[in-house]
């Protein structure tokens, strides 16, 4: 296998992208300015090393705690769980919510071997117990393991402490992934949020 092949076959490991998409991309970077493929492996090869998970959230950060979390304009007492680091930035974009985040890292799915214990959930549990949150809004994405996890981390909240619990009101669609939503949809769905009952 030489250089090329190689090189689409890491590209084509990135999530969306196939072979197809994958071998354009690299005949893009071959027919650009060598500078510019420098510029973005340099990036890439330091990636980690300058971007790590926030120690309080959990979203990626360059500085620790994240700028959100530093924020002292932000309502505290209010956190929005979210799946993972990229949904973060998606709520943001939607201008609708002034709390913080908490990333979980995924979401149970016991058929891939997700439980419970591979989450951050009890980190959250910490927070909500240890920073006088009021509110916990849970925005997995309606899926059936967002749904399971959503359950899961409201009936873990309620046994330990007082916070009030929502879940991201209906208008998001089934089955769809927060980090494809419309910023109109997430608006709505914020301003919507209902509590998440014993029997929902």
């Amino acid at each position: 296998m030489n250089s090329l092949e190689r090189l689409i076959q890491e590209i084509s490991r990135l999530p969306g992208l196939g072979k197809k998409s994958a071998t354009r991309l690299a005949y893009h970077l071959l027919s650009g300015d060598a500078v510019d493929a420098q510029r973005l492996g340099i990036l890439l090869q330091g990636l980690h090393e300058a971007i790590r998970p926030c120690s309080r959230c959990g979203s990626f950060t360059e500085d620790d705690p994240c700028p959100l979390c530093s924020d002292r304009g932000r309502d505290h007492t209010t956190i929005c769980v979210v799946e993972h680091p990229q949904d973060v930035a998606v709520m943001e974009a939607s201008r609708e919510f002034q709390g913080v985040y908490h990333v979980l890292g995924g979401v149970i799915a016991p058929i891939e071997g997700v439980g419970p214990g591979d989450l951050t959930i009890g980190a959250l549990l910490r927070r909500a117990r240890d920073e006088k949150v009021r509110e916990v809004i849970i925005a997995t994405n309606p899926t059936v393991e967002g749904d399971t996890t959503a359950l899961y981390v409201a009936q873990q909240l309620r046994e330990l402490t007082k916070v009030s619990v929502t879940r991201l009101a209906l208008g998001l669609p089934v089955g769809a992934d927060l980090e494809y939503a419309d910023r109109l949809t997430l608006a709505r769905s914020l301003r919507g949020r209902t509590l998440l009952g014993e029997d929902t």
